[in-house]
């Protein structure tokens, strides 16, 4: 197969930077390495779109794979034909191969297999022919009592076993098969027992065109047929079937003619449409589990790419009633400065007790943030929390924020090698302290799966949803860059070319030597060689270096074309770390971008990178983003009335809405009807985890703790 051109046919790319992707990656070069360094070889695509042309490239090689093995397979049974190796060759899936492939597929036993056993196979395809012949004369001819052939109709019902079987292999009948099945059939569920209450009561009765469900239904369908609370199917008239089997099969009018038709009717009952359901089942999974992980995938991304809070001293609390509240503050950097547990659930003196822990820590430390965890106890520590500030003269604001993996992290061994004298418990709330600083930073520690900002995520594909969000958090770690010298293992290992045994060894190398001082220093590092080098020094900033180049995402096999860019412009290297520097861009376009590119020998894309990175050094892409709603005071579920607007953080993205913090417990849902006036096709066209949104409150179930919320604007 032509990769390149299948891959800019499908993607809309010339074919060259399709054959240049390929080169790249089989070259062991990393996408976000591709994505950054080499647009001039791609048209200057993104990441995003890179991994997709390289899952597909993986697709098709795995497909050509798999046809080079059946060709071989029916070569070596001596049944290869032109027919066959043209239908090979125009096979555009897997499903398609294998359906060519099922003929000669070894088979357990079968009733056709029985027959074939019997010496029946001539009187089938005798049959089949559907010539004018006498059946029963013909079927006399194969009665043998010793294999099992005591009469005509033995025979014939053997002959039409193995006819129907025959039917069930054809490659070209299950295609158009499946195509009406896919196109006219419905999926229906049922309720195992209609008298048992559970949260699928919706699809107790439940029946939608299969061409028309959406993946979040399959989903919860597929998990009702697990917990055996539901029954399901795939329902179509048979005869939109049966025929167009006819219509293909039964040629003339006579008695081998009307065996056929009956053969077909057995054909699609017993064996085709059993196996079809089957498959159209598991594309339908197949279908929503992508779905689900890409949309996971998005919804982790945002989360990944929240606005960090820095330069502020941060309180962590971990909410909890028996236990109490475990309290961590931590410095603009991270580190841990002190910690506790306060009890703001128990008693009047425990409460007052508590207040003045925290009044302490907040005043001690100069403590301007507090990270509030959103699990068991959340709302009355937010209100707690809430009290106390309202109670002291100082400029401190909180943030609920999700505590989803904390527990894993805190008990992992990551966790206790970096704060090995601190009870887990306590480690809990230093990540959520971290979590409002630097979402990112703190984030990578944790399995990306376990993060919470998906849907059904349990039921998804693992490897799959693995390879998918690590690619997002690899995708994000190298999008904003990782500090040299302070950067955790955790977060180095998801460096371009950085694995997990690197990143120990620049953490090691640097706890030995001291700060790196510049990128090339990297060299030094064990394990860390030319290749290594190459796809993550553009990635990791050195602000201690002399050369103001190593804290931008200027690669260093462009300093010297930047350098010539600088004194084209009139500038010299140190203009960089004095901020003199905000005209170059006017400076350059005056000149011409295309004119300074030939001079220094370096691509339009490129230079434009590159005057974006000199102009900002230490550039951080978040800080482009709207900062994160923090607050002062607190709402009960019972202060809500119909209409009332307020504002609020989107903290998951599903196929059907949002749901979106509003500063009580319980988070409200905006369903995909309400999100905006226009008609959307899925909420992610509008909403992002971690947008600040503007609601109005349309229904308050507060027993039941559900809010409904609205993003239209009032008629």
């Amino acid at each position: 197969m032509e990769y390149a051109k299948q891959l800019s046919e499908e993607f809309e790319i010339k074919e060259e930077y399709a054959q240049n992707i390929i080169n790249l990656l089989d070259e062991g070069n990393t996408i976000p390495f591709i994505a950054r360094y080499r647009k001039e070889m791609h048209g200057t695509l993104d990441d995003q779109t890179i991994r997709e042309i390289s899952e597909r490239l993986e697709y098709l090689r795995g497909l050509d794979k798999r046809r080079g093995e059946i060709f071989e397979l029916i070569s070596g049974l001596e049944k290869m034909n032109d027919d066959i190796a043209k239908a090979l060759d125009g096979a555009k899936t897997l499903a398609e191969l294998e359906d060519i492939y099922r003929p000669f597929k070894p088979k357990r036993k079968t009733r056709a297999s029985v027959a074939k056993e019997k010496g029946l196979e001539p009187l089938a395809d005798m049959i089949f022919a559907q010539d004018n012949i006498n059946i029963n004369d013909e079927a006399q001819k194969y009665i043998d009592s010793e294999k099992g052939v005591g009469t005509v109709e033995d025979a014939v019902q053997g002959a039409m076993d193995i006819i129907a079987e025959n039917i069930s292999d054809n490659a070209e009948i299950r295609k158009r098969l499946k195509n009406i099945i896919r196109l006219n059939a419905y999926i229906v569920s049922k309720a195992a027992d209609p008298d048992k209450d559970s949260v699928y009561t919706v699809y107790y009765d439940y029946r939608e065109l299969v061409k028309n469900i959406p993946g979040h239904r399959i989903l919860a369908i597929d998990r009702g047929e697990k917990e055996d609370i539901l029954k399901v199917s795939i329902d179509i008239e048979p005869e939109k079937c049966l025929n167009i089997m006819k219509r293909l099969l039964v040629k003339g009018d006579n008695e081998c003619s009307e065996l056929i038709a009956k053969a077909c009717e057995d054909s699609y009952e017993r064996l085709i449409f059993p196996s079809v359901e089957r498959e159209i089942r598991s594309e339908l999974t197949d279908t929503a589990d992508e779905q689900a992980i890409k949309l996971f995938a998005l919804n982790l991304r945002q989360l990944l790419m929240q606005p960090p809070v820095k330069g502020h001293v941060a309180i962590g609390l971990d909410p909890g009633y028996r236990t109490g509240c475990k309290l961590a503050v931590v410095d603009a950097t991270g580190r841990v400065l002190d910690t506790s547990v306060i009890y703001p659930t128990h008693g009047e003196a425990q409460v007052k007790k508590s207040k003045q822990t925290l009044k302490d820590m907040i005043k001690r430390y100069n403590a301007e943030i507090i990270a509030i965890g959103n699990g068991t106890a959340s709302k009355e520590t937010e209100m707690f929390t809430a009290e106390c500030i309202s109670e002291i003269d100082s400029r401190v604001s909180y943030m609920v924020v999700s505590e989803a993996g904390a527990s894993v992290y805190s008990a992992s061994k990551l966790a206790a090698a970096e704060m090995p004298d601190l009870d887990l418990t306590l480690r809990s709330a230093v990540s959520i302290a971290r979590r409002l600083q630097d979402p990112l930073a703190e984030l990578v520690k944790i399995e990306p799966k376990a993060i919470g900002v998906g849907q059904y995520q349990h039921d998804m594909p693992q490897k799959r949803l693995s390879e998918a969000l690590d690619g997002v958090v690899e995708d994000c770690v190298n999008s904003v860059g990782a500090d040299l010298n302070t950067a955790s293992p955790a977060l180095l290992s998801r460096v371009s070319g950085v694995n997990a045994a690197v990143s120990k060894n620049i953490v090691a190398y640097r706890e030995e030597n001291g700060a790196f001082t510049s990128r090339a220093e990297l060299k030094k590092v064990p394990k860390l060689g030319p290749k290594a080098f190459e796809q993550c020094a553009g990635f990791l900033r050195v602000p201690e270096s002399k050369n103001p180049l190593d804290n931008t995402g200027v690669h260093p096999e462009s300093y010297t074309a930047a350098k010539q860019l600088l004194e084209l412009c009139g500038y010299e290297l140190s203009d960089i770390s004095n901020g003199n520097i905000s005209e170059l861009r006017k400076k350059a376009e005056k000149t011409g971008l295309e004119n300074i590119s030939e001079k220094i020998g370096i691509g339009v894309p490129t230079l434009q990178d590159i005057i974006k990175e000199i102009t900002k050094p230490g550039r951080d892409p978040r800080d482009e983003l709207p900062p994160p709603l923090l607050r002062t005071d607190v709402l009960d579920i019972k202060d809500l009335q119909v209409g009332m607007e307020l504002k609020g953080t989107v903290r998951n993205v599903i196929d059907f809405g949002a749901f979106i913090d509003i500063g009580v417990h319980q988070d409200g849902l905006v369903h995909i009807s309400q999100i905006s006036e226009k008609r959307i096709k899925h909420p992610s066209d509008v909403l992002k985890v971690g947008d600040v949104v503007s609601v109005r409150i349309l229904k308050v179930d507060a027993e039941k703790g559900r809010i409904s919320l609205t993003m239209k604007p009032i008629k």
